[in-house]
């Protein structure tokens, strides 16, 4: 420990104990490193999905694994659209280990068990607001705003409730947090809609899991950001595109909140550069996110069709 209590830089640090002095403040060997795509697996069940993440965070041996979920939400029995009030009330609680999650949720046991005590993972959330828009409601979730907010209010309500059992079940099986995709962005929804329709209901989520994960991060997706309404979620770490130059920098965003953030690599460039390239990158973004508080990682998912040894060059330059 340094005179000021925090850790000081330690040689030759696991992966845990990386993430570990990272979180607490302290400074390490180099900041912990990650990236993540969608794999496109979701027909798929649990077994073979873990493998797959495994395979990938094995491969390009990175310091912890952003384990992704493409497994959808449930639409209510007979329904294929939501698209009324009448609909919305169709909304109920319902068993989050024997639906569609139970696959996700054998993946995380099965990683779970194999990286314990070396390595942490995150299993990735959707808010409820987005959950909806992602296959629920979807294109009409627009218009529910508008003319059916009161039902629409407390669908949500219900959905953030089987998110929240959902959650719960994932950090039982070992994930250090919830990594939660939140849309706090202008062009995606106003900034009104957003406090009324998103923001309540991801903070009732991160309120119930915070005691639960180490490592909870908010991911705030999208390019307009509302940046001061999201920095009081409960989270250890934020994570947003701040690449993007309409984005908040590292720099900014660590002056005005306590916790870590996460980001320094613009991730729409990891398929379209030279390894050359982004290793400047890399060490461009390093010396933006500084000597603590700060995971590399891209401000949201790369392309699948990466070069792999774009990812190999990402992480040894990371290391170097």
């Amino acid at each position: 420990m340094n005179i000021l209590g925090l850790p000081g830089i330690m040689a030759g640090m696991t992966k845990i104990e990386r993430i570990d002095t990272t979180l607490q403040g302290g400074e390490v060997d180099h900041p912990p490193v990650s990236l993540w795509y969608h794999f496109g697996i979701q027909h798929g069940n649990g077994d073979a999905f873990a493998r797959t993440c495994l395979e990938f965070f094995e491969y390009y041996d990175l310091d912890w694994l952003k384990v992704m979920n493409d497994y959808f939400y449930p639409l209510p029995e007979g329904m294929e659209a939501i698209r009324s009030r009448k609909d919305l009330q169709k909304i109920a609680p319902f068993d989050v280990a024997s639906s569609e999650w139970r696959h996700q949720l054998k993946a995380l046991h099965i990683i779970g068990k194999t990286l314990e005590n070396r390595a942490y993972f995150l299993d990735t959330v959707f808010d409820p607001w987005q959950t909806l828009r992602r296959n629920l409601a979807g294109e009409n979730l627009p218009e529910l705003m508008e003319t059916e907010a009161q039902t629409l209010l407390r669908a949500l309500d219900i959905v953030t409730d089987n998110l929240i059992a959902y959650s719960k079940l994932s950090l039982a099986q070992g994930a250090a947090g919830i990594f939660l995709s939140v849309p706090a962005s202008a062009e995606i929804m106003n900034r009104d809609q957003f406090l009324r329709f998103c923001k309540p209901f991801a903070v009732k989520l991160l309120s119930a899991v915070q005691d639960l994960g180490k490592m909870n991060t908010a991911h705030i997706h999208g390019k307009q950001l509302f940046f001061q309404d999201i920095l009081d979620l409960p989270v250890q770490v934020l994570s947003w595109y701040d690449r993007h130059p309409d984005c908040p920098s590292l720099q900014e965003a660590k002056v005005k909140f306590d916790g870590c953030v996460m980001g320094g690599i613009d991730q729409d460039i990891v398929s379209r550069r030279t390894r050359a390239f982004l290793k400047e990158h890399v060490r461009e973004g390093i010396e933006m996110g500084g000597g603590n508080r700060f995971f590399l990682a891209g401000g949201c998912s790369i392309d699948t069709w990466v070069d792999p040894g774009s990812i190999r060059a990402i992480v040894a330059a990371a290391r170097s």
